[in-house]
């Protein structure tokens, strides 16, 4: 079974669940089903009920900030799993792209993929000293942005709830 958006009282991405604790939100009334499955269906003995895909709470949740844990995983989706120097797929690592040696952080900001062979180029230098400019400037994702773009569990009937108008292949 898939998963399903929860989105909070307001319309705001919350979480992601399990279709069955979705339906039991919907069924209890705690939650109100905005999007259904077309083609997928919850069934019973005697009845089918319409799979949720996107659902809203009832009642507002007050939740503290919500950030994206920077795990070595999620520096690799948020980088789309390719070295911010050359390109590639392969042998993939971190770099610090101001290296730790001269004061960088270990931050979302200041890590970026890349492979073996460009890390080991850039060595104890910023990119601008060697000459091997990033593709894209590290950032850290904000909690919508990462469910959206980099979870890689966006249904496309997600895809209105978040912001998005249509899925870029």
């Amino acid at each position: 079974m898939g998963k399903v958006l929860v989105l909070n009282q307001d319309y705001s991405a919350l979480s992601v669940c399990t279709v069955p604790k979705a339906f039991l939100l919907v069924y209890m009334n705690k939650a109100e089903m905005l999007a259904e499955s077309p083609r997928d269906y919850l069934r019973t003995v005697n009845d089918k009920y319409p799979m949720p895909v996107v659902i809203r709470l009832n009642r507002y949740i007050h939740i503290p900030y919500r950030g994206v844990v920077m795990t070595r995983q999620n520096l690799f989706k948020r980088d789309s799993n390719r070295c911010q120097y050359c390109g590639t797929h392969d042998n993939l690592t971190l770099d610090h792209v101001i290296p730790k040696s001269r004061g960088g952080k270990t931050t979302w900001d200041n890590l970026a993929t890349a492979c073996k062979r460009c890390n080991s180029r850039k060595g104890d230098h910023t990119p601008e000293e060697v000459g091997m400019p990033l593709r894209q400037r590290p950032f850290r994702p904000s909690f919508l942005m990462f469910i959206r773009d980099f979870s890689g569990l966006a249904d496309d009937e997600w895809l209105p709830y978040l912001g998005v108008k249509e899925r870029n292949y």
